[in-house]
């Protein structure tokens, strides 16, 4: 896959996010002491940045992104609700395509 499809499979799935509702059961919930709500925050917000910035990141966020996509899979296979996984595989395959991309000169 080239850099440019990366981005654009990306931008696909950051659109996708955007347009999902939060899993109103996973508010307030924690996984393995993982508060679900920053983990899509802090997720978000790294991908996020990354999109906007032609696909720069810091590295300071490429550490949290690291450190979350860790987290998203030690988390995924403890959601029981479909939509909630469903919710959270998408962040974590959006962390992928970001990690798996070397940064823009």
């Amino acid at each position: 896959m080239t850099r440019s499809e990366q981005m654009r499979d990306a931008a696909r799935l950051w659109r996708e996010h955007l347009d999902a509702d939060f899993p109103a059961d996973l508010r307030g919930v924690e996984f393995e002491g993982i508060d679900m709500v920053m983990l899509d925050a802090d997720t978000a917000g790294c991908v996020c940045t990354w999109l906007n910035n032609g696909g720069a990141l810091d590295p300071k966020r490429r550490r949290i992104l690291q450190a979350r996509f860790e987290d998203l899979a030690r988390v995924i296979p403890q959601i029981s609700d479909p939509s909630g996984r469903q919710y959270y595989q998408r962040l974590h395959q959006l962390a992928l395509l970001v990690l798996s991309v070397p940064n823009a000169k």
